[in-house]
């Protein structure tokens, strides 16, 4: 087999000040914070189009699939139309059309901002030669060397496929391959209730399949709020999601029909098609690490400081690739940190909230702490909170499932964590996060009660758990 390191292939070397390896949201924010700072970049991208796994595999198609789901879920139960107009169906395969739309627009729009800000793109296999040479395989066997003073790494991840499962079969997908799922199917399995298992346990249940979700742990989304978690549990349940906890897969088997996953508790499951979505991987493995002497950990995963940097001074690394959060916000925003590091030395670091959003449906959000963390830090807290049922807003737009809650302090009132189930929760939960970003005095529930709200408004909902909230004090 030939070494793609070393293969003899004609070569072209270019000259850059900064080599960014990847065009996801962390590839993208260093490139364009660093070409703004002055430095000639060159950016490398494996696939044809750039936008990384967040545009074509993650964040943005499952987030288009959920949005159309969400929409035909609201037709179904609108009283204008009757069961003739509802009778046809679209099936899953219909439904990609959506994000496919998106996705070509998201490209469009990532590719004019390397354009405009004249940063040069290579498409092709990136390694690492040494501290500050890359090379690029093109995929005609070409190869380009680039000469930098700096590398930032922003490859992302890409979901775990354990060996003993076989992700050529049709019938056996991740997270990537459903997205070319070319059937609709009746009933499918999820193994794995993380994040990305959750909401495609909702976008298929929303299209009417059978769903089965395994749970390897004791609780869904164990991270959240218990509150919250609870509601999402009670919301699957009542859509009719079986849910299986505590329990990880002995075998998985397939034939041209179905197929079957063993348990290790014994029981035995069958469906047309099984999605797999336990865990992801770093993109590091293609890297040729060991020629820089650094290395990557079980998860694919490398470790910086508070500079984002290596261990070798001038490569860093941002995204998924160094773990949490693995959120494509947060990504852009390391990858803008790490450039400013690179471009004058400065440690600027994340802001102290970093809100989360899971698209299940309904949505989920949250920012700060919950109360399992403030109980075990022994801070005297309260909570206020808002049923979405009592807003005007929410039953003329028929969305009355979910809530906020607000945890703050019962001596200064400062906002301490906020979580919200319900349609919009990643939009709503900003107005929060603004407040609790505030220094000092100007972080409080009283700022809610004491603002003036558009009516009617699911905003509103601040308002009605603040003096939630407030009236539990004595």
């Amino acid at each position: 087999m030939t070494d793609p390191h070393t293969a003899h292939a004609p070569t072209a070397t270019h000259r850059y000040d900064a080599v960014v390896i990847g065009t996801g949201p962390g590839g993208e924010g260093a490139a364009m914070k660093l070409t703004k700072g002055g430095k000639r970049v060159a950016v490398i991208e494996r696939e044809a189009q750039v936008g990384g796994g967040c545009t074509h595999w993650g964040t943005i198609p499952s987030k288009a699939l959920r949005h159309a789901v969400t929409r035909l879920i609201e037709l179904r139960s609108n009283p204008l139309f009757d069961e003739q107009t509802m009778a046809v169906t679209p099936g899953f395969s219909t439904m990609l059309t959506h994000a496919d739309k998106v996705i070509r627009k998201q490209v469009q729009l990532r590719s004019g901002f390397y354009l405009r800000n004249h940063v040069t793109l290579f498409n092709g296999d990136a390694s690492l030669l040494d501290a500050n040479h890359v090379q690029v395989l093109k995929a005609d066997g070409t190869r380009e060397i680039i000469e930098t003073d700096t590398i930032v790494l922003a490859v992302g991840s890409r979901p775990y496929n354990p060996p003993d499962v076989d992700f050529s079969h049709p019938r056996i997908r991740d997270s990537d391959s459903i997205l070319s799922l070319d059937f609709d199917p009746q009933r499918i399995i999820i193994y794995g209730a993380g994040v990305i298992g959750c909401e495609y346990a909702s976008i298929f249940r929303g299209l009417g399949v059978r769903t089965d979700l395994i749970n390897t742990r004791d609780r869904l989304l164990s991270f959240l709020d218990v509150e919250t978690s609870d509601a999402l549990a009670y919301h699957f349940w009542n859509s009719d999601i079986q849910v299986k906890h505590n329990e990880t897969y002995e075998r998985i088997e397939a034939d041209d029909q179905h197929v079957v996953l063993h348990l290790e508790s014994g029981k035995k499951m069958q469906a047309d098609v099984l999605l797999f979505a336990n865990g992801r991987t770093g993109n590091t493995d293609g890297l040729n690490l060991d020629a820089v002497g650094l290395s990557a950990d079980s998860r694919g995963q490398v470790k910086v400081n508070e500079r984002y940097q290596t261990e070798v001074e001038n490569i860093y690394a941002v995204g998924d690739v160094i773990g949490y959060p693995s959120l494509a916000s947060a990504a852009y925003d390391q990858g803008r940190l790490a450039a400013e590091a690179i471009l004058d030395g400065s440690v600027r670091n994340l802001i102290n909230h970093i809100p989360a959003g899971i698209y299940t449906i309904p949505e989920i959000s949250s920012v700060g702490k919950t109360e399992v963390e403030l109980t075990a830090e022994k801070v005297p807290y309260e909570v206020g909170r808002a049923q979405f049922k009592h807003l005007a807003r929410a039953q003329i737009a028929d969305t009355r499932v979910g809530s906020l809650k607000l945890l703050f302090h019962r001596e200064t009132k400062a906002i301490l964590g906020i979580h919200c189930f319900g349609e919009r929760a990643s939009e709503i939960i900003h107005i929060g996060q603004a407040i609790m970003e505030q220094p000092g005095a100007g972080n409080t529930i009283e700022y809610f009660v004491n603002t003036t709200f558009n009516y009617p408004t699911m905003a509103e909902a601040y308002r009605v758990a603040a003096l939630n909230g407030l009236n539990r004090l004595f």
